[in-house]
């Protein structure tokens, strides 16, 4: 941390403001954040009606009132939970594909990453996330934005075939065709199918790859 400024008189200098919003305090974030947890509980549970801010609040442990100063109304609530997952789903995969290395070995690190089954509540709660998408379009909005971050990573990938190769190959279509392939293997998954997902999108990757030809 940096040290505390000083003017001449040996106090500390009033620090200058700051832009936008207030910095909230320690105990607002850890509020906000069993907030966020209870509603992720609620989302990811079997009684998704029961999704509302009062029971986040009381599952929280959080007054009603505490509840609507941190989030408006209950899509608030979803959106900052959409926010809060993106850290075990999207990033990994974005740190997978941007770590250095040839386009195989980036590759290779996708296949194994998505090859991990996703836990339950991580896939309950998408679940309800797209049912909620379906009732509001604050959050189908939201869900999208991660979506097309999300798919974005299976282009990034191959954007970079299209450099090793120096081609004019274009990356778009069959990143986005992995990307259709990974949800498709994601709903068998979630079914309790044993498809073995690794060795499926290994297959699929390094057909695409051997067989992409560039634009004419």
């Amino acid at each position: 941390m940096a040290a505390v400024a000083k003017d001449s008189g040996g106090r500390p200098a009033t620090p200058p403001a700051r832009a936008g919003r207030p910095r909230s305090s320690a105990k607002g974030e850890q509020t906000r954040a069993r907030l966020i947890a209870a509603a992720r509980t609620l989302l990811a549970g079997e009684a998704s009606e029961g999704f509302t801010t009062r029971n986040v609040a009381a599952l929280s442990g959080v007054s009603h009132g505490m509840c609507h100063y941190h989030f408006q109304d209950r899509t608030d609530l979803v959106l900052a939970v959409i926010e809060d997952i993106r850290p075990e789903w999207i990033t990994p995969l974005e740190t997978a594909v941007r770590a250095p290395g040839p386009f195989a070995e980036r590759a290779e690190r996708v296949v194994q990453l998505l090859g991990r089954p996703e836990g339950p509540e991580l896939s309950h709660l998408h679940s309800a996330l797209h049912w909620q998408a379906l009732n509001d379009t604050r959050v189908r909005a939201s869900l999208e934005t991660e979506y097309r971050r999300w798919r974005a990573c299976f282009v990034a990938l191959f954007q970079v075939l299209a450099d090793e190769r120096g081609e004019g190959l274009d990356p778009r279509p069959l990143g986005l065709a992995v990307a259709a392939a990974v949800d498709g293997l994601a709903a068998m998954d979630s079914l309790g199918a044993d498809g073995g997902t690794e060795p499926i999108l290994r297959t699929l990757i390094r057909t695409l790859a051997a067989g992409a030809r560039s634009e004419p």
